[in-house]
């Protein structure tokens, strides 16, 4: 078969698994060639299928994620290697970034930036990509997942702004030796344990990564009444909410004393919440 064909077969077969069979079958055969997506379109008629193409296939259909198979995703401005260790960025999470961007559009750009639960790094290495004078701090419980963030934190060049730490804010005293932040950043676990997810989600992504409790609020309980000993007085902390949650966590960000804003991601669902001082 020509790629055009392959692709065409792989396309019918990945429908039974996933929701963008075509999409998935192009970045998998383009990954297989060791080219771009768009230039494997381009050439597509004058290109051979690749051995490795199949063994792509089978695992997709086995419902590992693309980004798995490929070893990297893209998000904001940067790619990022990922691996099972780590959650897979998704756009949804750039809602974070654009609300950052527009809370400082007006006021002078943080200095200092901390992500809580960074993984592959992907939210404090899109804003130092965005605040480009910043400092960034991330923690994660992971030591394996922080051995893939300052992987990719030093081949994008930002090894010198980044500092990467394992640890726990379930632990006391986590924050005493951090200082304060101009903004803060966290795509926490907001998963129900019952949730009905995907299987490439649930059978592949980290569960301490997803999990969060009967209601998916375990990690807001904990982290929201802690900003306080981080957050700078005219700071903002953006944090990504589940869809629905955005109720319970502008009510959590108010009895603890923050004026709350929802932000809105391309399908215009809530995703995050923006906290700030009142007098900010």
């Amino acid at each position: 078969m020509s790629v055009s064909q392959q692709l065409v077969a792989a396309t019918h077969k990945l429908g039974a698994v996933s929701e963008t069979p075509r999409l998935d079958a192009e970045l998998l055969m383009a990954h297989a060639l060791g080219i771009s997506r768009n230039d494997m379109l381009l050439r597509a008629r004058g290109l051979d299928v690749p051995a490795s193409f199949a063994a792509f296939l089978e695992r997709r259909l086995a419902h590992e994620p693309v980004a798995y198979i490929r070893g990297y995703q893209e998000f904001w401005d940067i790619t990022l290697a990922v691996t099972p260790d780590t959650l897979i960025p998704r756009g949804d999470s750039e809602t974070l970034i654009e609300a950052s961007i527009a809370y400082f559009s007006d006021k002078l750009p943080p200095t200092r930036i901390l992500d809580l639960g960074t993984g592959s790094g992907a939210l404090l290495l899109a804003a130092l990509s965005v605040f480009q004078t910043a400092e960034g701090v991330a923690i994660d419980t992971s030591e394996r997942a922080l051995t893939v963030a300052k992987g990719n934190s030093e081949r994008l060049g930002f090894g010198e702004r980044a500092n990467f730490l394992h640890r726990s804010w379930r632990d006391d005293e986590w924050a005493a030796d951090l200082g304060r932040f101009d903004l803060i950043l966290c795509n926490p676990p907001y998963v129900e344990l019952d949730a009905d997810l995907a299987p490439q989600v649930r059978g592949h992504e980290p569960a301490s990564a997803l999990f969060a409790g009967v209601d998916g609020m375990e990690e807001y309980n904990i982290l929201i009444p802690q900003l306080s000993e981080v957050l700078s007085a005219a700071g903002i902390a953006i944090f990504e909410i589940g869809k629905g949650q955005d109720l319970a966590v502008m009510r959590l960000a108010q009895q603890n004393g923050y004026a709350a804003e929802p932000h809105r991601d391309l399908a215009g669902i809530v995703r995050a919440i923006s906290m700030v001082n009142p007098a900010s």
